[in-house]
């Protein structure tokens, strides 16, 4: 999965996209300048490449929304608790966000957003912060699922993030390594709880998080088959799609060439490699991995294309869109009262 530099297509992206080992595009808040402008871009892509071919986004909300000028604007996952009365009313809220933030893609054909973070806050991580729903497993378990069920509902799949788990790291894998030096078992009693709540639920995707994790093994978790393979596959029975996060990131580093790191991941169970926001980088990784079928990944990465669309003018007439923007502009207003 690669990035593209703009609103248009240039002549060397549609080559890219064409290549066989090119399998979706993520966007950015730089490709975007209006629904109508955003729908033609991904018609476009799409028709670039001859067969399936996934779009993806980050929309998870708060500071990571790409899509904001017509479209609704989202809380931080962390609001959803510290603005509702009750649990439940925190539930039903983000259960309503998931929907809405789904359908309003689907109206612009994106396959799906890189969410819900499952990351557990523990006070210690910025780069996660407001991102994560809960700072206990329990919240984050509930919280998530809801807002993941809004999804479902609306007919796009998610994926859980950052696998094991981010949010016991003061660095960001942005630009460095974190080091998480607890055992397995702290890991598993924590943070691998949301993601293997999820996944009991049927979730379809995960992202794996930059982090080494010394007390489980010598590689980072993108890298590392005992995570990807042993533990995320046999011991949580994960059968959907494993997505990596950003190569190009510093914390992808461990391994010297971009190559060699998108081989790493495949390697150790990983089903797409994702590289943005660097050209030379991702045409590094379409050459370097040879052209094969892989069956199973083919399958799996299927099952994240859309399952339903919308016409933005029905959508916005519908009295489910206007109950759930009313309530979503009510939570906005009470948190910046």
């Amino acid at each position: 999965m690669l990035d593209i530099e703009g609103i248009d297509l240039t002549a060397t992206e549609i080559e890219m996209l064409a290549h066989p080992n090119t399998g979706g595009v993520i966007l950015f808040a730089r490709n975007y300048y209006s629904p109508e402008q955003m729908t033609s871009l991904i018609n476009a892509v799409r028709a670039s490449r001859n067969g399936p071919l996934l779009i993806a986004v980050d929309q998870e909300g708060g500071r990571v929304q790409r899509f904001k000028q017509g479209f609704s604007l989202l809380p931080p996952a962390a609001c959803y608790l510290s603005s509702a009365a009750s649990e439940d009313a925190a539930m039903n809220t983000a259960q309503t966000a998931g929907w809405l933030m789904a359908a309003e893609l689907l109206s612009v054909g994106v396959d799906f957003s890189f969410a819900p973070v499952l990351d557990i806050d523990a006070g210690i991580s910025q780069v996660i912060g407001d991102r994560a729903f809960a700072s206990n497993k329990e919240s984050v378990c509930n919280v998530a699922s809801a807002f993941r069920k809004g999804m479902r509902d609306a007919g796009m799949a998610a994926v859980g993030k950052h696998f094991p788990g981010h949010g016991s790291v003061a660095l960001d894998s942005h630009l460095d390594l974190p080091r998480d030096a607890r055992p397995l078992e702290d890991i598993e009693q924590h943070d691998l709880v949301p993601f293997w709540h999820l996944i009991k639920q049927g979730m379809e995707g995960v992202m794996t998080a930059h982090i080494l994790y010394p007390e489980v093994d010598d590689k980072p978790a993108t890298y590392s088959y005992r995570w990807i393979t042993d533990i995320l596959r046999q011991q949580l029975n994960f059968n959907g799609v494993v997505f990596t996060d950003d190569l190009n990131m510093g914390g992808a580093a461990f391994a010297a060439s971009f190559g060699e790191r998108a081989s790493l991941a495949l390697q150790a169970g990983c089903d797409m490699v994702l590289i943005c926001n660097n050209p030379g980088a991702a045409a590094d990784i379409l050459d370097y991995l040879p052209i094969v079928t892989r069956e199973q990944h083919a399958q799996r990465l299927l099952t994240m294309l859309h399952t339903s669309s919308y016409s933005r003018d029905a959508l916005f007439a519908s009295v489910q869109w206007q109950q759930a923007s009313m309530l979503l502009n009510n939570e906005s207003n009470n948190l910046s009262a």
